[in-house]
Parts: C-alpha cells; sequence; structure tokens
C-alpha cells in the first residue's frame, strides 16, 4: 500500500484566530489534527505543541526505537499503537508543564486525533472531540467517539435527537492534552483496503455539517474525479472546509484527507 494525503486549516467566519494545527509526516506516515482551547490565543500554543512534539517523537523514535518507552506501553497493544500513544502522552505532558509554569499560558489545552499507517493497518489515536472517518464503498464511518460531555450524555441518557440539538453545553470537552500530568489515550486500530479515505479533522467540520453532508462530498469528489491523484484530496479538503464556512463557519476548521492505493 501507498498513501497520498493532503490537509487545509481555516479561521472559519467567527474567529479572531486559528487555534487548529495539523500535522503530515509522510515519512512516518503519520498525520494528525489537533483543535486548541484556552483564551489569548493559548489554544494556538497549545496545538502547535501538540503537532510539533508528536513529529519530533516520531523522527526520533525511528531512529532510535528504545525512545518509544518513555511511557508504560499496554500489554496488548502493538508497537505500533504503544508509539502513538506515548507521543501524545509526551505531548500532554509538555502542554501541561508549560502550562504550570507560565500563568499566562495556565489551563491551556488542546484535543487531538491521528493515525499512523502501516503496510497493510493503521492506528487512530484521539483524545478530546476531534474525528476520525472512513471512507469505503460509498459509505462513511466514524472511527472515533467523541470525549465531550454531549456524547456523555447521549450515550448514558439516551438523549432524542430534539433534546441532543438543544443540549446547552455542547462546547464542554471531558478529556484533552494538557488538562492534567497525565491522560488517557483512546486507540482503535484499523484495517487497510485499496481505495480507503481517511479524514481526520476538528470539530469546525463536523459540528457545523452533518456525516451525510461529509459522505456526499467525498463521494462526488471520488466520482468526478479518477480517484488517484493528490489533487483531488486537496479539492476534497478544500469543498469540505468551505461547506463549514458555508454553514455558519462558527469554529476553526481543519481536515486532513488520507488514500490508500496500491504500490
Amino acid at each position: 500500500m501507498k498513501l497520498s494525503a493532503a490537509g487545509l486549516t481555516d479561521v472559519g467566519k467567527k474567529r479572531a484566530h486559528n487555534e487548529d494545527a495539523f500535522l503530515m509526516l509522510p515519512e512516518e506516515s503519520l498525520f494528525v489534527v489537533a483543535d486548541g482551547m484556552g483564551g489569548h490565543a493559548c489554544g494556538e500554543v497549545a496545538s502547535s505543541m501538540a503537532v510539533e512534539v508528536l513529529g519530533g517523537f516520531y523522527e526520533e523514535t525511528a531512529a532510535d526505537l528504545d525512545k518509544t518507552w518513555i511511557f508504560k506501553p499496554k500489554s496488548d497493544g502493538s508497537y505500533e499503537s504503544n508509539r502513538l500513544m506515548s507521543g501524545m502522552k509526551l505531548a500532554n505532558f509538555r502542554i501541561y508543564e508549560k502550562g504550570q509554569n507560565e500563568p499566562s499560558k495556565k489551563d491551556m489545552g488542546t484535543t487531538v486525533v491521528g493515525m499512523h499507517f502501516t503496510q497493510d493497518s493503521a492506528v487512530v489515536g484521539h483524545v478530546g472531540d476531534s474525528r476520525a472517518y472512513r471512507f469505503r464503498g460509498g459509505a462513511l464511518e466514524l472511527l472515533t467517539e467523541d470525549h465531550s460531555l454531549v456524547n456523555h450524555y447521549k450515550r448514558e441518557k439516551q438523549l432524542s435527537d430534539e433534546e441532543l440539538e438543544n443540549f446547552p453545553m455542547k462546547n464542554i470537552i471531558l478529556r484533552a492534552l494538557g488538562m492534567s500530568a497525565s491522560v488517557e489515550v483512546e486507540l482503535s486500530p484499523v484495517q487497510l483496503e485499496e481505495g480507503d479515505i481517511y479524514i481526520i479533522c476538528s470539530d469546525g467540520l463536523c459540528g457545523m455539517i452533518s456525516d451525510k453532508a461529509i459522505e456526499a462530498i467525498v463521494r462526488d469528489i471520488q466520482v468526478s474525479s479518477e480517484g488517484s491523484s493528490e489533487s483531488d484530496l486537496k479539492a476534497m479538503c478544500r469543498h469540505l472546509v468551505q461547506a463549514a464556512n458555508d454553514n455558519g463557519g462558527k469554529d476553526n476548521v481543519t481536515v486532513v484527507c488520507v488514500r490508500v492505493e496500491s504500490s
């Protein structure tokens, strides 16, 4: 398998500055989106730190495998999943540490979602409500579960669609990098198939348009293209970001699209 990828971030229609960040590290088959939070542009600092620390960690561990084990690995996890978990835990600690040492950065944090690909599989890691999707066979599938208050109530209280729509605290995140010295990273293994498209995004996308709308945009780009060029993925990112902005653009919006192709 080989990968093609494209990414795009946009400030949106309502925000003064962009607190999202993304990373594409094709030499390590690593793709990450982070959505920062905190006043006085601290969210921008946190999201930038998340992608920088993760990228640096992958570059270091590619050269020295022993550097992967800075945190206790999960005994039932693969090397790839433990590597992604360790990188995210390191980013969490660095962000938390900076917040503790610099009063102006106190309480800053960021969500993060990342995918690391190998030859025929991948691992998804996430903290917060940034998401990963898979488009396969014409259908979109959500691969992550939001670590948010509204999703907790949806799962535990079985709220109706109307109750979810009117839920008063949709922006409350239950888990994020930088909130405490340690963090639980949710990890999911994924088997790859040729033609898969993986979409990782901040909630500025999925909070503005429905999963059905995302599915339709990806399908339309696939149908109208040969389905193999990087320019198609760039067009996909542009159309997704534009749709979010056309529907209100209340938040920064970031998306990375990755296609699995035969080598």
